[in-house]
């Protein structure tokens, strides 16, 4: 089922219109959106991809949270594109004044906006405004709260398959606030589809996810056993604003227990990649001379992020004329 909260992503010819969540996104069509996406990679130094693919379409980012490489690659990727695109500043909007964000929807409809990328703590806010969305109009998730951030999971995955190349035999930990993290259950979602042999959880108890979600992982409490032999290491940002302060942890105590440190890392398998979603506590959750260590793609995953922002922006445009 490619379905998410009663909205179907797909339409009837099988192309992306929306992308909500990854979850019952067939494998065939994520895979699809991976290769598409490579083709937009170019290296640091060389100049970005362009075309005039989405000219004459207009892209509106509506962001309620802040956000630094979402936000900048999604324009980014838009413009490269040949796309016009605004910024709504949602606490400068209407909203503020009491406007409903489906009366914003068809308020930015009726100025010939076409896709809607859409970042908001609330969730279930993205499935609304595409369940109301005109039919030539697509609906992007930019982060849903701590649901889901399908195009982070995309971004993941790309970086996974060029410093790995393959999927099938791979183990993946996931570390740290996993409880609160839409980053983590976007890469279980997409990790599991494309066959991961192994994907851990290693969390501290107050930050496991509950017992119903992340259904076949391992999970461990210690970053030692968690760690062995991992060929794929994620670490997670504590994500104060979705707890209480009473439960946000001591950083310093913190990194003592969970924070990846080069001896820590030297558990897992010594080509494994270190990835993390940023933005970085540096001594919290990870270690500085980790971070920029040889191991990590923290960087490359930045890069990636416009190439797959690219991609979808490209599909769900050329899906309305039938070609995907």
């Amino acid at each position: 089922m490619s379905e998410y909260d009663g909205v179907s992503q797909l339409r009837a010819d099988g192309s992306l219109r929306h992308l909500l969540s990854l979850e019952g996104l067939p494998r065939e069509r994520i895979e699809w959106l991976l290769e598409r996406a490579q083709r937009y990679v170019r290296p640091l130094g060389e100049p970005p991809a362009r075309s005039n693919e989405l000219a004459g379409i207009t892209v509106a980012n509506l962001f309620t949270e802040p956000s630094t490489r979402t936000r900048v690659s999604f324009e980014l990727a838009a413009k490269r594109l040949g796309a016009d695109v605004v910024n709504l500043e949602v606490q400068l909007s209407s909203r503020v004044k009491g406007e409903s964000m489906l009366d914003t929807l068809f308020t930015l409809e009726a100025l010939h906006v076409d896709v809607f990328v859409i970042r908001d703590s609330e969730p279930g806010v993205h499935g609304l405004v595409a369940a109301h969305a005109a039919p030539h109009v697509s609906v992007l998730s930019a982060g849903e709260a701590h649901v889901s951030h399908p195009t982070q999971g995309l971004l993941d995955a790309l970086t996974v398959l060029q410093c790995k190349g393959r999927f099938d035999g791979l183990c993946v930990a996931i570390v740290g606030d996993v409880r609160h993290s839409r980053v983590a259950r976007s890469a279980y979602q997409v990790f599991r589809t494309l066959g991961v042999a192994e994907i851990r959880i290693i969390a501290p108890p107050a930050f496991m996810p509950e017992e119903n979600e992340f259904a076949g992982c391992a999970r461990f409490t210690s970053l030692r056993s968690g760690l062995k032999d991992a060929d794929v290491v994620m670490m997670l940002r504590i994500q104060k604003e979705r707890m209480s302060q009473a439960a946000f942890p001591d950083p310093d105590r913190y990194f003592q227990k969970y924070g990846l440190t080069p001896e820590r890392l030297a558990l897992a398998r010594p080509d494994a990649i270190v990835m993390h979603p940023q933005p970085m506590n540096r001594g919290i959750e990870i270690a500085s001379d980790v971070a920029d260590g040889p191991q990590s793609v923290i960087r490359r995953q930045v890069t990636n992020g416009i190439a797959v922002r690219m991609a979808v922006l490209s599909a769900v445009i050329e899906g309305r004329g039938g070609a995907a």
